[in-house]
């Protein structure tokens, strides 16, 4: 795994819990990915120059910024989806959006499924049907950001690029 694979894997981890816990992507994190990857493009193994991943990172942005502008997504979103253009270049973009956009298509349906539109919904539904403690739900439901509704896309975002990183080959063909 290079240098710039193993950055966007952190960061993807933490962007993932962070988002779920308060809905929330840390421009803190997403700058010191982008020092640590702009300074791993200096050695020799970095396997992608650094006008590559800058042309990478505003695609990633010109991609979801309409999005944002509309009030479909949320600017760190946005900034995450550059992020790893400028960290796994172009061709991972289109990949891990897909997985994200299939991601959150499904968690659309569970919370119309349960008729409420907030996130913990379908934790509520798993817990009326014994499958989640009652406990699980409520520290959940206090954790999150009570100010913040909607989808967690940058977490389905950071799935789709660790999938992309530890499981290439789901998305080989041919």
């Amino acid at each position: 795994m290079s240098p710039l694979h193993l950055i966007a894997l952190l960061l993807a981890l933490h962007v993932a819990l962070s988002d779920l816990h308060a809905r929330r992507v840390s421009n803190r994190a997403l700058l010191a990915a982008l020092s640590a990857g702009a300074i791993a493009m200096c050695t020799p193994w970095s396997g992608m120059p650094a006008s590559t991943a800058a042309l990478s990172a505003l695609l990633g942005l010109a991609v979801l910024l309409p999005f944002y502008r509309l009030g479909w997504m949320g600017a760190g979103d946005v900034k995450f989806f550059a992020t790893l253009g400028f960290l796994l270049g172009w061709p991972s973009l289109l990949p891990i959006w897909i997985v994200a956009s299939l991601l959150a298509g499904a968690h659309a349906v569970a919370v119309l499924a349960t008729r409420r539109n907030e996130a913990w919904a379908p934790a509520r539904a798993f817990q009326r049907r014994g499958w989640l403690p009652a406990q699980a739900v409520r520290a959940g439901t206090r954790m999150a950001s009570r100010d913040r509704t909607g989808a967690p896309y940058a977490t389905f975002l950071a799935i789709g690029a660790v999938v992309l990183l530890l499981a290439p080959e789901v998305f080989r063909h041919g």
